[in-house]
């Protein structure tokens, strides 16, 4: 299929590269010119120069933006280009509210639209071992299946507009909560006198081992924070996961807690960096900080 990428930013730009390098990249499209431009001259892939111009040249878009707004002002700015019996597919990570919003305006026009957010990190994303859960007709989800597989090695069907996005709020829990387990149990050992590469060495192989302990322990250990995922995105998710709680009336402890510490990282500078910088904090515990 003929398929346009919207957003070149860290998830985006690999996306796109695997589509091109697949053969199924028509054209792609950034807000920031000058991006957009560096990409093409990386990879030789066409630049659309308006969102409507890609429209016009793709039977599939895909779309990978930071928030809800974001993606609303795209829609928008696709909508007079989008033929009818196109497909619109949205890997950002933003409210099921606003899938099941843009799913209807899409719909009122007879182009199909996927919530389809991805877990797996900027590592997922270049090594095209994404997972992507996808709300939305499972009959659209097959006509496009051929050309996902070309970014995520698993795609799971959830159910009706939205449901993607309710999964991926799932994950972002969580992540939260995984987050929150190694961090401080890292810096209880590093407090302990232990040696971190052996703690991450020993449990890893048993009942507490996570991808998450594995690939981002031996950074933070050696204040590495790189980001795979940046902790203000998570923080954006995580305020989409409370409302999206609050909603089915209900307060979640761990999304709570991680709010308050994220936004104590990002009001000190640490915000772009990756979600283990949450090891920051937790090393305070011990050094008698609240």
């Amino acid at each position: 299929m003929r398929t346009g990428v919207i957003g070149l930013g860290a998830m985006g730009m690999p996306i796109a590269a695997n589509l091109h390098q697949a053969g199924y990249l028509a054209a792609a499209w950034n807000r920031t010119r000058a991006k957009a431009e560096a990409f093409a001259r990386q990879t030789g892939a066409a630049i659309a120069s308006t969102p409507v111009e890609l429209a016009t040249q793709c039977e599939l878009i895909l779309i990978s933006v930071s928030a809800d707004q974001d993606l609303l002002e795209v829609i928008d700015a696709l909508l007079s280009g989008l033929a009818p019996g196109s497909v619109v597919v949205d890997t950002s990570t933003v409210s099921a509210q606003t899938a099941r919003q843009v799913a209807q305006q899409l719909a009122r026009k007879g182009v199909h639209f996927l919530d389809a957010p991805v877990t797996g990190g900027v590592e997922g994303a270049k090594s095209a071992k994404l997972t992507m859960m996808v709300g939305g007709d499972a009959v659209v989800l097959e006509r496009v299946r051929p050309t996902l597989e070309a970014i995520v090695q698993r795609i799971v069907h959830m159910g009706p507009a939205g449901s993607g996005q309710m999964t991926k709020a799932t994950n972002q829990i969580m992540a939260a909560g995984v987050n929150q387990a190694v961090t401080e149990a890292l810096a209880f050992a590093k407090a302990a006198g232990l040696s971190l590469d052996k703690v991450i060495e020993a449990v890893g192989g048993g009942a507490a081992g996570n991808w998450f302990l594995s690939h981002r322990g031996p950074t933070m250990v050696r204040d590495n924070f790189t980001p795979g995922f940046r902790l203000a995105l998570h923080h954006k998710d995580l305020s989409i996961c409370k409302q999206m709680a609050s909603d089915l009336g209900a307060r979640l402890p761990v999304i709570e807690m991680t709010l308050i510490h994220y936004q104590r990282l990002m009001e000190t500078g640490y915000g772009d960096e990756d979600i283990s910088a949450l090891f920051r904090l937790k090393q305070k515990l011990f050094e008698g900080e609240p």
